[in-house]
């Protein structure tokens, strides 16, 4: 991380010169945060409650990750706050042992997911395949739109709307999705999600419209974040309590942000530090462990309204979380009356927003284990709300399907050179999945005293080639025949050299060969 520092100085430096200048749309980056921050509030809200958690470590974890990810992110224009993915793998651990331990399994997530930003591991999100991320988006635009049905409940006493109130929600809600459809045709003057959360907040303010409200969800007022170490006792049967719950979060954690620097990287065309982004999660989650937030990773949906609303710097992230903390502090009367039917039909446009409708389009065109793996993820998301199992199997099973279909794709062509000799001329990787097929192409039995092996289309991959081959030279031997490898990749020779000892070869050098070599 402190490597990182003159480049975070750097990136701050061009962002003030950039304001000095007027080089960027200060007004879109100001308002874009203030209508992230007015969505993240009640899901915040939400989110704590559900946990059983006081409503203010929502707020408190809003603000925290919000300023933290803003300045030291790898990734201009994403949010993060007191996402529920996180929250949802912690209440078995609070309602256990309380939320001191919450609060010391938040920071040791934090300590693990700056570990993997300074090993440099974030760059291994790069292997979720795009099956993997369609299912993953699909299926949380479903989770975020389902959030905001369940808010058609009344909050005194769970049951659904009925008659007249639900009426009068549908029709705020139908009102606010009506004014973020059609404004951006008429002006992109005023973000269309803040100017529909506005205009429904004055209709009922003026008007007296009785209407479920953010007040009904919990209070919002509250002073700073003091600073507290966690209450819990520093000793090893801690530590066996607390660290599985902080690795899942810390996976669960890591897994949504990466894949949401990586949606904002397609939706703005720029790259973001995937590396950095972990280390900046990790430090937000530790500030949030010893401030008393509930922790937290990137918010998709925030980050999609932000993008959405034309922010493309820090500015507008670090707008989101100030303007968070100073409703926490003085604004809380004015936000405790925003109708949820207003938030709500954002929060749906959100979702409709985030789900791939180019898989569907394209679904015909998919191989049938791409559509599957699609699925799966996305009902995995959905059923168990939890992203980084559904992201883990689809990886898994992708990674399967595409060793199987390479190890189908390994052939021998067989023929006898003008010294007698058999070739076995082979085409397509040798590694775990194809040593059984392999094995199959040998005529043990019939070949003459010298074989040739040539891997001219072909490499050796893993531990498993090598075993492989150790079996073929082996029984070829105790025939008394001799085998020869020819035409092996530098890095296939090297990998042979490694395993001096456990197998010993004939390799034919062919000076002439560089089709392979690295």
């Amino acid at each position: 991380m402190v490597q990182d520092l003159p480049v975070y100085i750097c990136e701050m430096a061009a962002l003030f010169q950039k304001f000095i200048w007027k080089e960027i749309n200060i007004k879109n980056e100001l308002l874009a945060g203030f209508t992230v921050s007015m969505t993240m509030i009640p899901e915040s809200l939400s989110f704590a409650i559900l946990a059983g958690l006081p409503p203010l470590t929502g707020l408190y974890a809003a603000f925290l990750m919000g300023i933290v990810t803003a300045i030291l992110g790898g990734r201009p224009g994403m949010v993060s706050g007191g996402a529920g993915a996180t929250v949802v793998v912690l209440i078995a651990l609070i309602q256990s042992h309380g939320i001191q331990y919450l609060f010391a399994a938040v920071a040791l997530a934090g300590i693990l997911q700056i570990l993997v930003g300074i090993f440099r591991f974030g760059k291994f999100v790069r292997l979720i395949p795009q099956p993997v991320m369609y299912g993953f988006l699909n299926g949380l635009a479903v989770i975020i739109f389902m959030a905001q049905v369940d808010q058609f409940r009344v909050s005194a006493t769970g049951e659904w709307m009925s008659g007249i109130s639900l009426v009068t929600m549908a029709g705020l809600c139908s009102l606010t999705i009506l004014i973020v459809l059609l404004l951006p045709k008429m002006t992109k003057a005023v973000p269309a999600s803040l100017a529909a959360i506005v205009v429904v907040s004055l209709l009922v303010y003026f008007f007296g419209i009785d209407t479920k409200k953010v007040l009904d969800i919990a209070a919002v007022g509250g002073g700073l974040p003091r600073l507290q170490v966690p209450a819990i006792p520093f000793e090893w049967n801690t530590l066996q309590i607390v660290f599985p719950y902080a690795l899942v979060m810390a996976s669960v954690g890591l897994i949504e942000s990466l894949l949401t620097l990586n949606m904002v990287d397609e939706l703005t065309q720029t790259k973001g530090n995937t590396n950095r982004e972990a280390i900046a999660q990790g430090a937000a989650n530790i500030t949030n462990g010893f401030f008393g937030g509930m922790g937290g990773c990137a918010m998709v949906a925030q980050t999609l309204v932000n993008i959405g609303a034309g922010a493309r710097t820090r500015l507008s992230s670090i707008v989101a979380a100030l303007s968070i903390l100073l409703v926490v502090l003085a604004g809380s009367p004015v936000i405790e009356q925003i109708p949820m039917a207003a938030l709500l039909g954002v929060m749906m446009m959100v979702a409709i927003g985030t789900f791939q409708w180019a898989s569907i389009r394209i679904i015909r065109k998919m191989p049938k284990s791409d559509i599957f793996v699609g699925i799966l993820v996305a009902l995995i998301t959905i059923v168990l709300h939890n992203l980084a199992l559904a992201v883990l199997i689809g990886v898994v099973i992708a990674a399967l399907v595409f060793a199987w279909d390479n190890a189908k794709r390994i052939r021998a062509r067989k023929l006898t050179d003008a010294e007698g000799n058999k070739v076995y001329a082979f085409y397509g990787p040798l590694f775990f999945g194809a040593t059984a097929a392999f094995m199959e192409k040998f005529d043990f039995q019939s070949d003459p005293q010298k074989i040739i092996i040539d891997f001219k289309e072909s490499r050796i991959v893993d531990m498993s080639a090598i075993e492989i081959l150790k079996k073929v030279v082996g029984r070829y031997r105790d025939m008394g025949k001799t085998v020869v490898l020819r035409h092996l990749s530098a890095d296939c020779i090297r990998l042979l050299d490694n395993a001096s000892g456990f197998i010993e070869i004939n390799i034919e050098e062919d000076p002439g060969y560089r089709v392979m070599s690295p």
